[in-house]
């Protein structure tokens, strides 16, 4: 991912998402009014989701801003209950510039079985280098399974204790919940959520077969 230079206008930000929206719409990654998405908009501020809409039907009229702290900034609009977990990204990591969370079916499944686990490990796939500082199919990628909960800081809390101890990661799942990943761009973080989603219906098919 690259460090951000300088801000990005709000117009341009919300008709990202909105694109964005409608193509994870169209694969039947947002049922229902699930699944948020941000970006970045400069050191303090980020563009996200109006809480409850249809992701796959956005319009620049969903898109807000809020700060760095998760508080709307000029508008009345309530932000998703889950915002701190994509200002954590964005505190954490200089280079993330969109975040996204997903609610797949794969991914909600995946993430129920492998709760015990406590991760997903990839191996062997040839498609893991589509994640970015990937470079071989015999690196192993562990994508972390947090337990679900309605208290935010505390989920953030687990998020970053799994950094401190494993380091950098580009996604997880929430027990019963969904994805979150995020990327350099919207581009590299579409192309993130494509690449679990692939990865997590091959360990399915896998477990079914076996």
């Amino acid at each position: 991912m690259n460090d951000a230079s300088s801000a990005i206008p709000f117009a341009a930000c919300a008709a990202t998402i909105v694109a964005a929206g409608r193509r994870l719409g169209a694969q039947g990654l947002t049922p229902a009014t699930s699944s948020n998405f941000s970006m970045r908009l400069d050191p303090g501020h980020i563009a996200i989701t109006v809480s409850g809409r249809d992701k796959g039907a956005l319009t620049a009229a969903d898109i807000m801003v809020a700060d760095m702290h998760g508080q709307p900034v000029g508008t009345a609009a309530r932000p998703s209950a889950e915002t701190a977990l994509h200002t954590q990204v964005y505190a954490r990591f200089a280079g993330a510039n969109a975040v996204l969370h997903t609610h797949s079916r794969t991914q909600t499944v995946a993430s129920r079985l492998y709760a015990p686990a406590g991760k997903v490990r990839f191996q062997g796939y040839e498609l893991q280098k589509a994640i970015a500082g990937h470079t071989s199919h015999d690196q192993a990628i562990d994508l972390p399974v947090f337990a679900n909960t309605q208290s935010m800081p505390e989920l953030a809390a687990r998020v970053d204790a799994w950094l401190t101890a494993n380091g950098h990661l580009y996604g997880y799942l929430i027990e019963g919940h969904g994805l979150y990943t995020w990327g350099g761009d919207m581009a590299e973080a579409e192309r993130h959520v494509e690449t679990f989603e692939f990865l997590l219906g091959c360990e399915l098919d896998l477990r079914r077969l076996r």
